[in-house]
């Protein structure tokens, strides 16, 4: 880790990486605590009320287009500066105090997605087994496009595209920043997929102010949304019915079709290991997405493909543990690495 060493990972009372494998296995476990935040807000919920801050204070919708898009780059440098020191002072709790990195753990833990975006994507299941409109309930929680308009097999491919999507920036990239940089690469990171989420969209209000945060959030994401679409085809192969070479040749041939210059990458590796079309034209709230068909497998899923899906998930879950895995390893195995 670039930073970690910089900073003196060796007088780390827990190592970086242990702590890591630690964080997925409790995560994979605990999935998103909400008992635990009852009474005090999740650290993301916070996050997004001082992003809607700044949303109010400096996103008026009298202001000309690029004062509200220089704007939008001062919101995005206040954010990920106060998320960023807030990781460089928990980085430094856990060298300087022999317990410190426990609360390292704790954070890492609630900023991984992997059992969340699981549950979520599994209630969809059990919602459309049982009727369309408890398929259409579900799966409004996790994609953005109007559930009134879903049929069943629109029900069913959304919650298989928001699974392979998710897995990129909820699970792939909260790791892969992690082992890269530490605690402030997984804060700086989370903040600002989460100004996309919230202002990185092409609508008249946010098209000035959120360019800079949708920008940065495509850049960070450029690695790990081909790492996580590599990890689905590596996956398929060991998932049944799964098609591993028929989801590389469909990840490199679409992913350029889809409207993001990264989700294409794992939505393709998971229409081409399940034989799927995904994407296409859908509707969102403000507009109708008339976009290509990735994949050129079956257009009518249903709650079956989800739990394919949802077992592929799982087994590339478990191959981005294991590179963090094959990385402690090696580093151990070096002199003077334990």
């Amino acid at each position: 880790m670039l930073l970690l060493n910089l900073i003196g990972a060796g007088d780390q009372a827990f190592d970086p990486l242990i702590l890591l494998l630690l964080a997925i296995v409790l995560d994979a476990y605990l999935g998103d605590t909400p008992w635990l935040f009852k009474r005090a807000r999740h650290p993301v919920a916070v996050l997004g009320s001082l992003i809607d801050w700044f949303d109010r204070k400096l996103n008026r919708d009298k202001r000309p287009e690029m004062d509200r898009a220089i704007r939008g780059a001062v919101t995005v440098l206040a954010v990920t500066g106060i998320t960023g020191g807030i990781g460089v002072g928990i980085a430094w709790l856990s060298f300087a105090h022999p317990l410190g990195w426990t609360i390292e753990l704790f954070c890492v833990v609630l900023l991984l997605a992997q059992r969340g975006l699981y549950d979520h994507v599994r209630a969809v299941k059990k919602g459309l087994e049982e009727n369309l409109e408890a398929g259409r309930d579900a799966v409004s929680h996790i994609v953005g496009r109007d559930p009134a308009q879903l049929d069943g097999p629109g029900v069913a491919r959304a919650a298989i595209e928001s699974a392979a999507e998710n897995f990129g920036d909820g699970v792939v990239a909260p790791v892969f920043y992690y082992v890269l940089f530490g605690a402030p690469g997984l804060f700086i990171y989370k903040a600002v997929n989460t100004m996309d989420s919230m202002i990185g969209h092409r609508t008249p209000k946010y098209r000035a102010f959120g360019m800079t945060a949708a920008r940065l959030d495509d850049v960070l994401n450029l690695i790990p949304a081909r790492l996580s679409g590599l990890f689905i085809c590596i996956g398929a192969a060991f998932a049944p019915g799964g098609r591993p070479w028929r989801a590389i040749k469909t990840m490199l041939r679409d992913a350029g079709k889809h409207r993001s210059m990264n989700a294409g990458w794992p939505e393709g590796a998971m229409a081409g290991a399940l034989d799927l079309a995904l994407a296409g034209p859908r509707r969102y709230a403000h507009e109708i997405a008339r976009d290509p068909w990735i994949g050129d497998g079956r257009a009518q899923a249903t709650a079956q493909d989800i739990g394919r899906a949802l077992y592929l998930y799982a087994v590339a879950c478990l191959i981005n543990a294991g590179w963090v895995a094959a990385v402690a390893i090696v580093r151990f195995a070096q002199p003077g690495g334990g």
